[in-house]
């Protein structure tokens, strides 16, 4: 457990400097062909833009290799230890069993600054983990911590969480619990086999929480309007995907995330925050503008890829 008792730090605030480090990662694109002296210049650019720029808009080589992931880890560790005053407290706060961006970094504004506060303890969890909740407060192992209010942030189900809790059964009685009982099977991560006319949106193994999700969720919905509409124009009842086009979603999905660092993580994009969950990393990563001609493709060549259920055939 890491306690502060420390005078407030100067607030920090960063600058959004738009001069971004754009020409050296373009030339050296890779953080291990790079100079410790280059490295850094990109890095302190990325991180003045804020944002994501340092995870996602830096070195091409951080989401695959470790061992230039663990440069930008400790430039970051670096910088925590520059706001931090307490080094314990500092070290606790610079994550080590996991690479850096495999878990959705911390868009902050003074987020460390507020551990220099006086009145402000960090307690870990993981070496003193909660054994009770009791009237006053919270109790770790003997020491109780007095609280006026306690706000729960325990992580979710994601993905797939809400879809099984529906009791959602298909073809032949199957559930999708039974279904996805190794982890989820979709195609397009928009519908699954022998489960006619059940629409996902944004559902798993597509790349809506690598992406922004509003427009995710309209890009879903236009795509599943439009072919609802052609199963009017055409009366098709009913529609699911082939297995075989399911089957090759579901592995394209999982070389392209297995090629990275991401699955490593215990994260809710593994399902490692749910007990019993099946660990399968469920977001297709490729880029959305690849994922948007996906989409296009699969309609445009009438829907050639899934099984579609005409009215004359309804009793077969």
């Amino acid at each position: 457990m890491g306690h502060i008792r420390r005078p407030p730090a100067r607030s920090h605030t960063r600058p959004r400097d738009r001069t971004h480090g754009r020409a050296l990662a373009a030339t050296a694109d890779r953080a291990l062909a790079a100079t410790a002296e280059q490295r850094q210049r990109v890095y302190e650019a990325c991180w003045n833009e804020g944002g994501f720029a340092l995870a996602i808009g830096c070195f091409s080589d951080l989401v695959l290799d470790r061992e230039a992931n663990e440069t930008a880890a400790e430039f970051i560790r670096a910088k925590i230890r520059e706001r931090v005053v307490d080094p314990r407290t500092a070290e606790l706060l610079s994550p080590r069993k996991y690479p850096y961006g495999t878990k959705r970094p911390p868009l902050e504004t003074n987020y460390y600054e507020t551990f220099n506060l006086d009145h402000v303890d960090l307690v870990d969890v993981a070496a003193a983990p909660i054994t009770e909740i009791t009237a006053r407060g919270i109790r770790l192992d003997n020491t109780e911590y007095p609280l006026d209010a306690l706000i729960f942030a325990l992580g979710f189900d994601a993905m797939t969480g809400p879809l099984l809790r529906m009791g959602i059964t298909g073809r032949a009685g199957l559930t999708l619990n039974d279904a996805w009982s190794a982890g989820p099977r979709t195609h397009l991560g928009l519908m699954t086999h022998s489960f006619p006319n059940l629409f996902m949106i944004t559902g798993p193994q597509c790349p809506a929480a690598l992406s922004i999700t509003p427009i995710s969720i309209e890009n879903h919905v236009n795509w599943i309007s439009d072919c609802i509409a052609y199963m009017r124009a055409h009366d098709v009842v009913s529609i699911e995907p082939t297995r075989d086009a399911q089957d090759r979603w579901v592995t394209h999905t999982n070389e392209l995330a297995d090629r990275t660092l991401l699955p490593s993580a215990d994260s809710w994009y593994t399902g490692a925050n749910i007990p019993g969950k099946p660990r399968v990393y469920m977001v297709y990563i490729g880029t959305g503008s690849v994922y948007q001609t996906i989409l296009r493709d699969a309609a445009d060549k009438g829907y050639a890829d899934f099984h579609l259920h005409r009215m004359a055939r309804l009793s077969e």
